[in-house]
């Protein structure tokens, strides 16, 4: 009668460690892309609000917010691609298009006004959408969050983040920089 208790007590410990590894099975680490996009040029994208300004042009010279499907609203010239553009881009786009019939030779200027917002979720105080401020990282995000809950991971995140117009998940340390549009997930420990 001992044995078949040690038969279970066996497949018991085989179930517990199979389950383990099939917990472990979604891990994934951050590509190589996650990096490599934080020290390229910011990309606009929706959510994003810019202020252009069109030198002796005050009647144009105003903040616009990137849309839904990525364009700006600007007077004169109408809807603007503005996604996936950097600012430089952009202000060559909207120079041309002035130049072509409005203005004799328009000198635009775009800076960030507000980034897009960045979202924390799982394991936080308080999960929710929060303001990106530049050289944001994992761990200042999930202190806008309320900190850690007290089942948190609290050694690495889940990052879900857009880059080239894909969206890749990866996990990363809480040192890691943030950028803006990122989804952090906040896991709970094993044990």
């Amino acid at each position: 009668m001992f044995r078949p208790k040690r038969k279970g007590s066996a497949l018991a410990a085989a179930l517990v460690v199979t389950a383990a590894l099939v917990g472990c099975s979604g891990y994934r680490p951050a590509p190589a892309a996650f990096h490599e996009a934080i020290n390229q040029p910011y990309m606009l994208d929706a959510g994003d609000r810019i202020r252009i300004t069109v030198f002796d042009q005050a009647d144009l010279t105003n903040s616009y917010s990137v849309d839904q499907s990525g364009y700006i609203a600007f007077p004169l010239i109408g809807a603007v691609p503005a996604r996936g553009r950097t600012v430089q881009q952009l202000e060559g786009e909207i120079a041309a298009k002035l130049r072509n019939g409005f203005l004799r030779n328009p000198d635009v200027s775009i800076e960030v006004d507000q980034y897009r917002s960045i979202f924390v979720m799982g394991e936080v105080g308080a999960a929710g959408q929060y303001a990106y401020t530049p050289g944001m990282t994992v761990q200042n995000a999930i202190a806008a969050a309320g900190g850690f809950s007290a089942r948190a991971n609290q050694a690495n995140v889940d990052i879900t983040r857009k880059i080239n117009g894909r969206v890749i998940t990866g996990r990363v340390v809480i040192s890691d920089p943030l950028m803006a549009g990122d989804t952090i997930f906040v896991r709970e420990r094993l044990f």
